[in-house]
């Protein structure tokens, strides 16, 4: 009886069981942790509005839920990829503002337009609206009139949150289960070869 080789075959197994690992970690952990966290976000929409929180965002963030805020001044603007209330592709412009505390300040969602050339005429106030993510500030108030000329961005929703953790883990199982298979036909042709010698 030819015995296998003892190294690649600890390496194939340590890697196989640690991408199964990996894949179970996702199933059993990751997706579970992320539908309780949207089903928070969803919980969110219905809670009193909150005054937006202009010191480091807490943990977990306060997503979805509605806020009031006052931008003092506009210190600068950018545009991201945005859509407004019909659905129709366009950008949304985002206001960096002072708060007059100390701090990070407040990004606003001023609205929506068709063209990134615009120049909103808004410079601050009060402000209501829903809190959303942002990758620069973490978070943003993504408010719920048109300020300054824009039409309404669309609303953010829990529904732009997606679980894709299982997802991940049928990866994980795919990539174990290749590699076994690749693995075990390694072993054949070499098997193979040393027979026809």
């Amino acid at each position: 009886m030819r015995r296998w080789p003892l190294v690649p075959t600890l390496v194939v197994a340590v890697a196989v069981s640690t991408m199964i690992g990996l894949g179970l970690w996702q199933l059993l952990w990751r997706a579970p942790q992320k539908d309780a966290l949207v089903a928070s976000y969803a919980a969110a929409q219905g809670l009193s509005p909150i005054a937006f929180p202009t010191a480091p965002a807490p943990e977990p963030l306060p997503l979805f839920r509605r806020a009031t805020g006052l931008c003092t001044e506009v210190t600068g603007w950018r545009q991201v990829a945005g859509e407004n209330r019909r659905g129709a592709i366009g950008y949304a412009f985002l206001a960096d503002c002072r708060t007059g505390a100390e701090g990070p300040g407040i990004t606003v969602d001023a609205g929506w337009a068709a063209n990134p050339q615009i120049k909103p005429d808004w410079r601050g106030g009060p402000v209501s609206g829903v809190i959303s993510p942002d990758r620069v500030r973490r978070v943003r108030l993504v408010s719920e009139s048109g300020l300054g000329g824009l039409e309404p961005s669309a609303a953010p929703s829990p529904a732009m949150i997606r679980n894709s953790h299982r997802s991940y883990a049928f990866q994980w199982f795919a990539f174990a289960l290749i590699a076994a298979v690749i693995y075990g036909l390694a072993l054949r042709a070499r098997r193979d070869k040393e027979a026809n010698r």
